[in-house]
């Protein structure tokens, strides 16, 4: 079972990552969307760190219950920002799939990261 908390650690952690690389290439379009959106620009660089740096840890399992505090409220704020127009479909699934994901980083948070994690060992 406790390959399975790895394994799980890094599926949530996968979609940060993928996001997070493909924002650097994309960085004047990304920051015109957050801007639509009343985000100020100065938050491009904080995202991007949060959504490569803290997967990685999670994925080694370091400090996993801070960043995994850390992404289910990033997550949760994201959803509410970007993804409360319901009145498009593709938005509620949006903002539904957020919470769950969030969900997820909860249960780490509460968990922990396991037998296969730098916290383990370090302990």
């Amino acid at each position: 079972m406790h390959i399975i908390e790895l394994v799980g650690r890094i599926l949530l952690s996968t979609l940060f990552l993928v996001e997070g690389i493909g924002k650097i290439s994309m960085q004047e379009d990304v920051v015109m969307y957050m801007t639509s959106y009343g985000v100020p620009e100065i938050l491009f660089i904080p995202t991007i760190i949060l959504e490569i740096i803290f997967p990685l840890l999670l994925i080694v399992g370091y400090k996993t219950k801070l960043v995994s505090l850390v992404m289910a409220l990033f997550t949760f704020v994201v959803a509410i920002i970007f993804h409360t127009d319901f009145s498009e479909g593709i938005q509620m699934i949006m903002f539904l799939k957020d919470l769950a994901i969030a969900g997820g980083f909860l249960i780490i948070f509460v968990r922990g990261a396991g037998k296969y994690s730098l916290d383990q060992r370090l302990n």
